[in-house]
């Protein structure tokens, strides 16, 4: 038998990679990643509140954003292309999607439709047809950002037309809210002596 103090020499075990830390919520690395979907539906958001709050029709706007959108599509598709084949038909496929939206919104810009339909309508009518076609192209390219995209984007829609009809109850709450706070804000009692 071997004396307590004395074990044998352990192998040499090999060393371990180091396991890659998880990402913060909000890290530098995080943002840069989703920067395109940001971008894209801030896009989508500013479009509707200008036209809705101006009163003038942004056709030209809501068709360059349809095809920026098919390129983030194509972006986001790209890394999962093993080849030459699968690129090919990717950008096909996205073209013909985002082709086909931007005639249906191309349907709604007719003057025709224009006639019943009013210019703060005919923002939130795209925005809804942009927001279908990504939420699509999502399930297409099995992508849950681009799919959780078109959702948003969808969403947005009854969240605008709500909150411009709520904004004065909104508002009249934030008063209220504040003016509780001012009252039951606990105040430095004076020392007793």
């Amino acid at each position: 038998m071997t004396e307590a103090t004395e074990f044998p020499e352990p192998e040499h075990e090999p060393e371990h990679e180091p396991e890659p830390e998880p990402e913060q919520f909000l890290s530098w690395r995080t943002v840069l990643r989703n920067l395109p979907y940001i971008v894209a539906l801030a896009l989508a958001i500013f479009g509707v509140a200008y036209s809705s709050f101006t009163g003038l029709a942004i056709n030209g706007y809501w068709e360059i954003l349809a095809v920026a959108m098919g390129i983030v599509c194509v972006y986001t598709g790209w890394p999962r292309a093993p080849d030459r084949e699968a690129r090919l038909k990717l950008v096909w496929t996205q073209a013909a999607h985002w082709a086909t939206i931007l005639v249906v919104m191309n349907l709604v810009l007719l003057r025709g439709v224009q006639q019943v339909l009013p210019i703060q309508a005919t923002g939130l009518v795209l925005l809804l047809l942009l927001g279908t076609g990504t939420f699509l192209a999502g399930i297409t390219l099995l992508s849950l950002r681009i799919c959780f995209l078109g959702l948003a984007m969808a969403l947005s829609i009854p969240a605008m037309t709500w909150l411009k009809q709520a904004s004065l109850l909104l508002a009249l709450g934030g008063v209220a809210v504040a003016g509780l706070a001012i009252a039951f804000w606990p105040r430095g009692q004076k020392a007793s002596g």
